[in-house]
């Protein structure tokens, strides 16, 4: 990986977060040439860039990935662009579509067309297990994003073109704005814990796991493709046994003290999350850590199939977080450890 991005000028959209902050710390491992920030929220610019201060090759740009001009000016010269910038809250995107459409589709045609427009070599745009078979806005919206970057690379493939590829995210344990860092807030007041089901179920990576995923995209990419890592499962009632039994005494408090609320699946949840639909399946290919999904319905996509090697054809059933392995409660305080919880 050090060989990929040695000497490259990259561009993080959404660099100051939970991702996309990690994505700019790993790559500083390589010795880019630049990695350019770009991100709306100023007081995280301003607090990385402390952080990150004995570093010389990071730019800190402040711009809105739905203005294109912008992007124009911070793709000039750009060799590879990590697109993580998102309206990623459900609720949030439920009660505010006309947000999440701006931000999730419009702002991704504006990366695609800039990378384009400016001759980047490669581009990898985040998505999530909520794309597939959606229920709620911020997964049709990244439902589109997906489709955008498959169509975009049907259009522009040719010399010079930029090859672009999506990752399908499952939840990233303690990323911003997730369950984990919420729930020990709450622990922290003493309660109630809000959940929405015990029963409900989740697919699961780690920090660590996302960004090898967007890493690996990177270097296996041949354009319009949604590569998935084979991930785990959980409960998400074990998760909050887990962070009660872990941080209460922390606090000060007894288990039997954290009381928890049953409030029901929000607008637009679903009880289980979908990896792989029945219909990528049937194109699907396996590596030993991921899942690979050709651009559908394209010449791009039996391309991609004979361009793999070391794949072979993934199972020809949808793959969702009640019919794949559950890891139980040991498997998850491992997890929570790696993470330094």
């Amino acid at each position: 990986m050090k060989n990929i991005f040695k000497g490259k000028k990259i561009l993080v959209t959404g660099g100051t977060g939970s991702i996309g902050s990690v994505i700019v710390k790993e790559l500083l491992k390589s010795d880019p040439a630049v990695i350019r920030i770009l991100d709306i929220d100023e007081e995280d610019q301003f607090y990385l860039q402390h952080e990150l201060a004995r570093f010389k090759n990071i730019r800190y740009l402040i711009g809105d990935i739905r203005n294109k001009d912008r992007l124009k000016l911070a793709m000039r010269d750009i060799d590879i662009v990590f697109h993580t910038a998102a309206l990623k809250h459900v609720p949030l995107c439920e009660y505010n579509p006309f947000e999440a459409i701006e931000t999730n589709i419009i702002g991704t045609q504006n990366v695609i067309s800039a990378a384009i427009d400016s001759g980047v070599k490669r581009v990898v745009v985040i998505s999530t297990d909520k794309a597939t078979e959606p229920t709620n806005v911020m997964g049709a919206t990244k439902l589109l994003a997906e489709r955008l970057v498959a169509a975009a690379s049907l259009y522009s493939r040719g010399k010079g073109s930029p090859l672009l590829s999506c990752v399908r995210f499952g939840n990233v344990l303690n990323s911003r704005g997730s369950l984990v860092p919420l729930v020990i807030r709450q622990i922290q007041k003493g309660g109630p814990i809000t959940v929405t089901d015990p029963k409900m179920t989740r697919f699961i990576m780690s920090t660590e796991e996302a960004i090898r995923l967007l890493f690996s995209a990177v270097e296996k990419s041949l354009g319009g493709e949604v590569f998935v890592l084979k991930m785990p499962a959980f409960k998400l009632g074990d998760l909050i046994d887990i962070l009660i039994e872990r941080f209460a005494p922390e606090y000060g408090y007894k288990k039997s003290q954290i009381r928890i609320k049953y409030i029901g699946p929000r607008p637009g949840e679903r009880y289980s999350e979908i990896l792989i639909t029945e219909q990528e399946a049937e194109i699907a290919l396996e590596s030993k850590d991921m899942f690979i999904i050709p651009a559908q319905n394209t010449f791009l996509g039996t391309k991609m199939k004979r361009g793999y090697t070391g794949t072979k054809s993934a199972p020809k059933w949808a793959i969702t977080s009640d019919n794949v392995k559950k890891i139980g409660k040991k498997e998850l305080k491992e997890l929570l450890a790696k993470e330094g919880l």
